[in-house]
């Protein structure tokens, strides 16, 4: 009996990066789509026009692909970025801090 261990090198992730016109209503709309089929497929937004999604296999990782450049408008263009399970366990990310949205008040009733 075969056994297929996980392996780090073998779990790929997809990144999808897109520009797509947004100067008319047909854009807009071709532009939601493509982003709404994104989220259909498993992706989640990381950034605006950068998606992800994890795929078990290099199998998995080329079916969702196929399916991506089905998706892509006629104007714009997207990008499809795949690595492997180790290399996205070397990202960065930094949040910045939220300020507060009201500045904070006198520490002293002032009387002039």
């Amino acid at each position: 009996m075969e056994q297929n261990r996980l392996n780090a090198y073998h779990i790929m992730w997809l990144f999808v990066f897109f520009d797509l016109p947004t100067n008319t209503k047909k854009e807009r709309k071709a532009a939601a789509r493509f982003r709404k089929d994104l989220m259909r497929d498993g992706f989640s937004m990381m950034q605006y026009s950068v998606y992800n999604r994890h795929c078990a296999s290099k199998e998995s990782a080329d079916v969702h692909e196929k399916r991506i450049k089905n998706f892509i408008p006629e104007k714009g263009q997207v990008s499809i970025l795949r690595i492997t399970d180790k290399q996205y366990g070397n990202i960065v990310n930094y949040w910045g801090v939220k300020e507060d949205p009201l500045p904070e008040g006198p520490k002293q009733l002032e009387i002039f």
